[in-house]
């Protein structure tokens, strides 16, 4: 490393609370796939920031929307209305089939604004008695790392020391529709539940798993929340990884690539009897539905349909695993994905995850690890298939190495 990248580091640490264990590279620019460091070094990024750069590192028609529309006005506040909010309402609602919509600002905001929403439901709509209401999780969710959120994370990583921790929450195993089945109650008013658990490591529930699911929620009259801050906008290959199997949901949450990265927007998609309950006063944030942020999330929904980008990461989500199932070495244990929402996961025996991630930096590959021994593979859906021949080429000479 040269002075520089070890002055930055050393301010980091120096002055930073040390809550993230970042790869050693320091990042200065981004186009599309590539990203370069302080060096001037290129690397292919396949973390995309956890999926929030699905449109590709600085999108020229985003960036185009965001700073036009910084010229003529950033933020009012929901005590008036702006003349991008309802447009942003319109256009994200034609997208997705949705009937309403609650504009917020982080991923872990909407999922917060789903728990107290499908709370008020269930006591105002279904007829849960006051304070009993009751929602199933999945073990080994990612959900945030709000304080109500980590409460019923199974990771102990992000639950010790934090408590106490809020009531309500019931864990169930991923994958298991028996288990849900036998967890619902009259006071269960909710399943919130990842498509794929991406920060477990890409798990992908059993084929008909969500059929079953959506017949379950819908029979028992609870909503079913599906997390698609991570899955939904393409990156699965479909727009909203739900389409998978044919099913709706009756809350769908959206953040990361909802901006393309360049500013933190979410929301929080629903049916009329779910956030139909809110009323003035009872929910709200001072930069939810601002109207730079509805500008940016307008262009960023535009370029992913007009660009072809959710086919494309169907397209080459394809091209990428079959490569990775065809890398033969000793090292892996599975490789798994949908579209371009893929993980390796290693055996013990061949050491952590991280090992292989720091050499693949060194091949010009930004990957991360989870788990201690998956690497994570979810690079911008505007990537092309020499850019993927190209990654797999040196996914395959670090992955045929031993670190252990």
């Amino acid at each position: 490393m040269s002075a520089s990248v070890i002055d930055f580091l050393a301010t980091e640490a120096r002055f930073g609370a040390h809550n993230y264990d970042p790869i050693g590279v320091v990042l200065s620019r981004g186009e599309a796939v590539w990203v370069w460091d302080t060096e001037g070094n290129r690397y292919l990024d396949c973390l995309s920031a956890y999926s929030a750069v699905n449109q590709g590192h600085c999108h020229p028609k985003i960036l185009a929307a965001m700073v036009e529309q910084a010229h003529r006005l950033t933020l009012t506040s929901r005590a008036f209305h702006n003349d991008q909010l309802a447009l942003f309402y319109q256009e994200i609602a034609a997208l997705t089939g949705s009937h309403k919509v609650l504009p917020m600002n982080s991923g872990a905001e909407a999922v917060e604004s789903a728990i107290k929403s499908v709370r008020k439901w269930g006591y105002e709509v279904k007829g849960v008695p006051d304070g009993h209401a009751a929602i199933i999780v999945c073990a080994d969710n990612f959900h945030g790392r709000t304080l109500g959120i980590v409460g019923f994370s199974t990771d102990p990583e992000s639950r010790t020391h934090f408590g106490p921790f809020a009531p309500g929450f019931k864990i169930i195993p991923f994958g298991d529709a028996a288990a849900l089945e036998q967890a619902i109650t009259p006071n269960t008013v909710a399943f919130l539940v990842e498509p794929i658990q991406g920060e477990a490591g890409v798990i992908i529930p059993p084929a008909g798993y969500f059929t079953e699911v959506r017949e379950l929620c819908t029979a028992n009259n609870l909503m079913l929340v599906l997390d698609e801050i991570q899955t939904g906008l393409g990156r699965t290959g479909k727009l909203l990884a739900e389409q998978h199997e044919g099913i709706e949901a009756d809350v769908t949450l959206l953040g990361k690539a909802l901006s393309g990265g360049f500013y933190p927007v979410s929301a929080v998609l629903s049916n009329n009897d779910v956030l139909g309950t809110l009323r003035p006063g009872q929910h709200g944030s001072t930069f939810g539905g601002n109207p730079l942020a509805c500008a940016v999330a307008r262009a960023a929904m535009r370029v992913l349909v007009e660009e072809g980008m959710i086919e494309n990461a169907a397209k080459q989500g394809a091209r990428f695993l079959e490569g990775l199932k065809d890398i033969r070495a000793n090292t892996i244990r599975e490789v798994r994905g949908r579209g371009l929402m893929l993980a390796v996961e290693l055996h013990p025996e061949a050491g952590r995850a991280r090992r292989y991630c720091e050499a693949l930096q060194g091949k010009g590959i930004l990957a991360k690890d989870t788990h201690e021994h998956t690497i994570r593979i979810a690079p911008p859906l505007v990537i092309t298939s020499d850019q993927v021949d190209w990654a797999l080429e040196r996914f395959a000479a670090i992955l045929t190495q031993d670190f252990s």
